[in-house]
């Protein structure tokens, strides 16, 4: 499946190494201003060869925006975006064209389909995650217009954790870091495994603010389950956890509860989420990314037919998928959160009497 969303709903297309990637939009109400320049902003965010912590790969990432929009604003139809691939180097991976790479998407994709895409891994290849930030962007100027604020950075590199959470340094950071404490040595951890010809893994923080109560559509969409489909399914992506997470498997009821006052919970150990559905309070979750599995050191492994190899990669890869990846996050959950104010419009009777101007 390569379509998301119910309501506000996406469909991607294209591979790593081809002409193009893209993104059909449905769902964005007629009426909404679509700023280029933002969406082009959050493209910059994540587009690779900016700086020593990403890849070496250089794509402008600069976006063509199709359809769907008339003199700066959507018309209710559905926005085609495009964006072209120009720095492809297909033959730096000549070498690995009949063998799998360890830890990659290349085995299960070629006993699936049984076709060999080599060149970056196809279709299976993180380089399709541009076209979810551009999505993602088209959905934040949605949740603008109702106060609602999608924020994301690096909470971990490896072992070294962030001493504090500060999504407004995070801004700044080369590295998404939400720690000006802790930066330093998460980037001294990136280029130590970098140099080593190896990758670290990293956790990201998102948060979204001003969210009104109800956003959640339960049994079988609600907005933990929601999020955690769109983040589970980025690339690298291994885990998920809203609120206390896990934490809270090592609590009990008295302190994970989250007591209720007339001003509003005085705890937020839920993360902003009860029943499937958002009771007020801040979203807040973390998503582990593992290490890149492409390395530039010798691999066991075998190829098409079954015989021992040795995988040795060549190529430009991100030393940390976590970095970048924190901006494919932000995307999605601003998505999700899209999506799931475009279904709650219409829960009640009285909402949707107010849209035909019945009497409620």
């Amino acid at each position: 499946m390569n379509r998301f969303g119910k309501r506000f709903a996406f469909t991607t297309f294209g591979e790593s190494h081809g002409e193009a990637i893209g993104a059909i939009v449905e769902g964005v109400p007629a009426g909404l201003k679509i700023d280029k320049e933002f969406i082009q902003q959050c493209l910059n965010k994540r587009k690779p060869g900016s700086n020593q912590y990403a890849t070496g790969r250089k794509e402008g990432d600069e976006v063509q925006i199709l359809s769907g929009i008339f003199k700066g604003v959507s018309t209710g139809t559905p926005i085609a975006m495009i964006i072209f691939n120009t720095n492809q180097k297909s033959k730096d991976y000549e070498n690995i064209k009949d063998i799998f790479r360890p830890g990659h998407a290349d085995f299960t994709y070629f006993h699936k389909y049984g076709i060999r895409d080599y060149r970056g891994g196809g279709r299976s290849s993180a380089r399709e995650s541009a076209t979810r930030v551009a999505v993602g962007a088209v959905a934040k100027l949605m949740l603008k217009e109702f106060g609602i604020e999608v924020l994301s950075g690096v909470a971990s590199v490896g072992k070294v954790k962030s001493k504090n959470i500060d999504f407004e340094f995070a801004k700044q950071s080369e590295i998404y870091s939400l720690c000006s404490q802790s930066e330093e040595a998460q980037k001294k951890e990136i280029l130590r495994h970098k140099k080593m010809h190896n990758s670290v893994g990293g956790s990201v923080k998102v948060k979204a603010t001003g969210l009104p109560i109800g956003l959640g559509e339960p049994m079988y969409y609600k907005l933990d389950g929601a999020i955690g489909e769109a983040l589970l399914g980025l690339n690298g992506v291994k885990a998920v956890s809203i609120g206390s997470g896990i934490e809270a498997s090592f609590s009990n009821g008295a302190s994970n509860n989250d007591p209720i006052s007339p001003e509003g919970f005085l705890s937020n150990h839920s993360g902003g989420v009860l029943g499937g559905i958002s009771n007020g309070e801040d979203l807040e979750i973390d998503i582990f990314f593992k290490p890149t599995p492409s390395i530039f050191q010798p691999q066991k492994t075998i190829d098409k037919e079954g015989n021992e190899r040795v995988c040795e990669l060549k190529g430009r890869h991100d030393p940390c998928i976590a970095i970048r990846g924190s901006v494919v996050c932000e995307a999605m959950v601003a998505c999700v959160l899209a999506d799931m104010m475009l279904l709650n419009a219409t829960s009640k009777l009285e909402s949707l009497k107010r849209v035909y101007n019945a009497s409620v």
